[in-house]
């Protein structure tokens, strides 16, 4: 009964002096609605990060290899039989090397980004997509016979070919000035679909792939490997195999402590924009909150101007015998009720700030419950903080004195 007494009082001495109470309840409301639009809007873009990179690769570990004191190769096809065999986790491993040039058919020619490496390459190459669209990756048997085979993606296949139906047709490709015939046995989703419109397509390179034995043969100089691209069964596996794969090809190229092979994974470089990203949130959304103080601030003044225009009020009750308790909490329940109501309101407009600027970056807001009691539990402790002093003040007048107050 005395808490629905001074919550029924508290309600209506706000709504006594509304526009009052808003003005005082602003700062409030314009530092929870831009706290909650960062932070949503933050973790919108944190998880959009998040899934950029488990789409590039999540469980993919780059394996690299310098020494350039050494003779011959640093990573042999040998070493990715062992390294396969020996670690259980890898699901793929293949050499994951690049290079421009050139691809043509009978009608047109394009340069080209072309990609080489073992069969596994069509699960780890980030540049070209691993479904196939018509016909077969190459596999094992071209890889160990040096077939002159070639998979290109349906961009290609329709800028040299005006169609993705091309499985056995040739295609020459010129790498470091050597022409190569290569049969075309597959072709794969292509990249550029959805920028149709965009920009000039014949402006941007193509995609092939082939294996780094077949280009090897002609191109001696790419026979090497000093870039292997491993991907894992899940993420929880990475450090371990990278441990692993490092240590097994320093024993068996006798290179221990002399730091040619260095392994790294995507989780790194995603821990490292996370936690740049989230210093970056929390420091935009401390600066936001310093609009909580000010508003917290307003608070105090508006209840400190409320006790002195309630002086008559509060002796009167004190003299009907109102406890210095009873005062106490009447006002700092007015504090907390302005504190919560002005949190409550920053909260809505911060979900629709932070829908409009996630649309405008196309990304989706992330609102989570401990944000939302977060906001609610600030918005307390802000009335009560910023109360405490009124209140105080209010509950010990003397009623002799606030009785005889103009």
């Amino acid at each position: 009964m005395f808490i629905k007494e001074n919550l029924k009082m508290a309600i209506d001495s706000i709504f006594a002096n509304k526009m009052r109470s808003f003005l005082t309840m602003l700062g409030i409301i314009i530092g929870i609605a831009s706290v909650i639009a960062i932070l949503a809007v933050g973790n919108g873009a944190t998880d959009e990060i998040t899934r950029t990179f488990n789409d590039i690769g999540a469980t993919t570990i780059s394996l690299n290899a310098n020494d350039p004191d050494q003779s011959g190769d640093l990573i042999s096809n040998e070493d990715l039989i062992v390294l396969r065999d020996s670690i259980d986790e890898i699901r793929y491993i293949s050499p994951n090397e690049t290079t421009s040039g050139n691809i043509s058919s009978d009608d047109e020619s394009r340069q080209a980004v072309i990609s080489y490496g073992t069969p596994d390459l069509q699960f780890v190459s980030q540049s070209m997509s691993s479904t196939l669209v018509e016909g077969r990756y190459f596999n094992q048997v071209d890889f160990d016979e040096s077939q002159d085979v070639v998979v290109i993606d349906e961009d290609g296949a329709e800028a040299l070919f005006g169609t993705t139906d091309v499985i056995g047709e040739t295609l020459r490709v010129t790498v470091a000035q050597s022409q190569m015939n290569l049969r075309i046995v597959g072709v794969v989703e292509g990249s550029f679909g959805d920028m149709q419109g965009a920009f000039d397509i014949s402006q941007i390179p193509l995609f092939a792939a082939m294996p780094q034995s077949t280009l090897g043969n002609q191109v001696p100089q790419m026979a090497g490997m000093d870039s292997v691209s491993i991907e894992v069964e899940s993420t929880d596996q990475i450090d371990a195999v990278s441990s692993q794969v490092v240590r097994l090809l320093e024993l068996r190229n006798n290179t221990v402590g002399d730091n040619v092979y260095n392994a790294t994974n995507f989780l790194q470089a995603l821990d490292q924009v996370n936690n740049v990203l989230s210093l970056f949130i929390n420091f935009i959304a401390a600066v936001a909150a310093i609009a909580l103080l000010v508003g917290g601030i307003g608070v105090m003044n508006i209840m400190l101007v409320s006790v002195t225009e309630r002086t008559r009020e509060i002796g009167t009750r004190k003299a009907l015998g109102a406890t210095t308790r009873t005062i106490l909490v009447q006002f700092l329940m007015e504090s907390i009720i302005l504190s919560l109501i002005g949190g409550m309101i920053g909260l809505t407009l911060g979900i629709i700030l932070s829908n409009i600027i996630a649309g405008a970056l196309d990304i989706v807001p992330i609102i989570t419950l401990g944000s939302v009691a977060l906001v609610l539990l600030f918005s307390t402790a802000v009335g009560v903080f910023f109360g405490i002093y009124p209140a105080r003040k209010a509950a010990r007048l003397n009623p002799i004195d606030a009785l005889r107050y103009e």
